[in-house]
């Protein structure tokens, strides 16, 4: 299947547009920075700048460089992430917060309080794994540049403690953050990060406890100690607290799909997906059966589980517009009896359509919206085409009868293409054992080939057989033969209950 790629347009326009992005965000960050180091040498400016104008000039110098190397990594790691520029607002914004609290955390406490973990989190939860481990090391040495040149009074050894301690805790966050399902996991990661926070700071202070020298202004070694260790757990709870106070600002104001939030919106209490269960029970029991199917087929072919099942459920959400007219929703009396084909394909194809916008209007991710669009492709719509042409002598144009697309432009869309019209293929022909379901859930994906669906994703064939032979262990799994029950009718007497068959 073709593989979509970065043409040469992207990189004239859309590498500048990005750069430029990058070079303001900077500026900003620059500003920040200079207004937290700077705020309370206004008064006398002139003369500071004087005499720590080299530093400051070489600090800025390393904030540029750190920050051009990250733009260079995203450029050849993750083009991606340079397309849009609200991503790349997302980034910066992490970091201007992480620098706003540190400092002042830093200033007001002390520089081992500071939530060490926040970028690692929020980075790894909103854009993934490798970005959380780059934009770590990029965090740490920002604000360790910023420690050296800053003139505050900590010493030279806490500013490298420092910056290992972000290193680490950070990594530590990311590594343990995979298995996070809920936020009180998130909770634990904080507790768990402050074990090699505490053990670098126990171990700073140990000679001055074994010789028994003092340790901080009025307090003993052994107090000393106490004090950092306490420091150094705040720093790592306050990470998480941060960072779950803020994520669902974040998610909102970014539209990110989180682990966290997908499992908000895929639950019964999900405003859409109850107002689909009231008003379009037909279409929300597919939807369920069709998410199980997604969700196995993902795994089938390595995919995000969670995120096949989530849009899965939202697929069909753009029936809530005309749900009478959808078969699943109807009884014995079907409206399309009363509408010409043109018109009944109209209503039928606008489902894809209504499903993006309405999705689009509750500020629901665009990965739902997309996927709404796209789980029909440009397939035609067989059975009202079939019945134009029953009516015609002419010929019809077949796009007049056929979704408008676009095609799936993931793997995601296509599982849920496949799956969706494998569960109407198997019910439809009452398929009940695995041969059966096989050869319908095989014209099904054949059929898609043949009209070349999957032309703009990068499925694969061996893709398809897994997701084939995911989708026949499931669908007779849900579709199993039952046994005929015999009629037996009960009857209570004064020697117990007995039971007559009325056959």
């Amino acid at each position: 299947m073709a593989t979509k790629k970065f043409g040469s347009e992207w990189t004239r326009s859309t590498m500048m547009k990005s750069a430029l992005l990058f070079f303001v965000h900077f500026l900003i960050l620059v500003v920040i920075i200079a207004g937290l180091i700077l705020e309370d040498k206004f008064s006398d400016l002139r003369g500071h700048m004087k005499a720590y104008g080299a530093d400051y000039l070489y600090a800025l110098f390393c904030l540029f460089l750190l920050i051009g190397i990250t733009y260079f990594y995203f450029l050849f790691e993750n083009k991606e992430l340079l397309q849009s520029g609200k991503t790349i607002a997302l980034l910066f914004t992490v970091l201007e917060l992480y620098f706003v609290l540190a400092w002042l955390i830093g200033e007001k406490i002390n520089i081992y309080a500071r939530p060490v973990a926040f970028v690692a989190l929020m980075i790894f939860v909103l854009l993934g794994r490798r970005e959380a481990i780059f934009m770590n090391i990029i965090s740490a040495l920002l604000v360790f540049v910023i420690d050296t040149f800053s003139g505050s009074n900590s010493s030279v050894t806490e500013y490298y403690s420092s910056l290992i301690i972000s290193f680490s805790a950070g990594m530590i966050a990311i590594f343990f953050c995979s298995k996070a399902r809920t936020r009180f996991h998130v909770v634990l990661i904080g507790i768990l990060i402050v074990v090699p926070i505490d053990l670098i700071l126990f171990l700073l202070e140990l000679s001055a406890l074994i010789e028994g020298t003092a340790g901080s202004v009025g307090l003993s070694p052994f107090e000393s100690v106490m004090k950092h260790l306490g420091y150094g757990l705040f720093g790592g709870v306050m990470s998480t607290v941060i960072f779950l106070a803020l994520l669902p600002i974040f998610e909102s104001i970014f539209n990110r799909l989180t682990a966290f939030r997908l499992r908000e919106l895929t639950s019964s209490d999900a405003k859409i997906l109850r107002k689909l269960k009231e008003e379009a029970p037909g279409t929300y029991n597919h939807s369920m059966v069709v998410a199980q199917l997604a969700e196995a087929s993902a795994a089938a072919i390595g995919e995000n589980v969670d995120y096949a099942r989530a849009a899965a459920l939202y697929h069909d959400v753009g029936k809530l517009h005309y749900p009478e007219h959808f078969t699943e929703n109807q009884g014995e009396y079907n409206l399309h009896d009363e509408l010409t084909p043109e018109l009944s394909a109209d209503i039928i194809r606008s489902h894809a359509k209504d499903g993006y916008t309405l999705i689009k209007a509750r500020h629901l991710p665009d990965f739902f919206a997309d996927v709404a669009m796209q789980h029909h492709g440009t397939m035609p719509i067989r059975y009202f085409y079939a019945k134009a042409l029953k009516m015609t002598d002419g010929e019809l144009n077949i796009e007049d009868f056929s979704y408008l697309g676009p095609k799936p432009q993931t793997k995601i869309a296509a599982i849920i293409m496949i799956a969706d019209a494998s569960e109407a293929a198997v019910r439809a022909v009452g398929a009940r054992n695995p041969e059966q379901a096989e050869k319908a859930i095989r014209a099904v994906i054949e059929e898609r080939m043949d009209l070349e669906q999957f032309s703009e994703c990068d499925i694969t064939m061996a893709d398809l057989t897994k997701i084939r032979q995911a989708l026949v262990n499931a669908l007779t799994g849900v579709y199993h033969h039952r046994i005929k029950y015999p009629n037996i009718k009960y009857r209570h007497t004064e020697n117990g209950t007995k039971g007559e068959t009325n056959e």
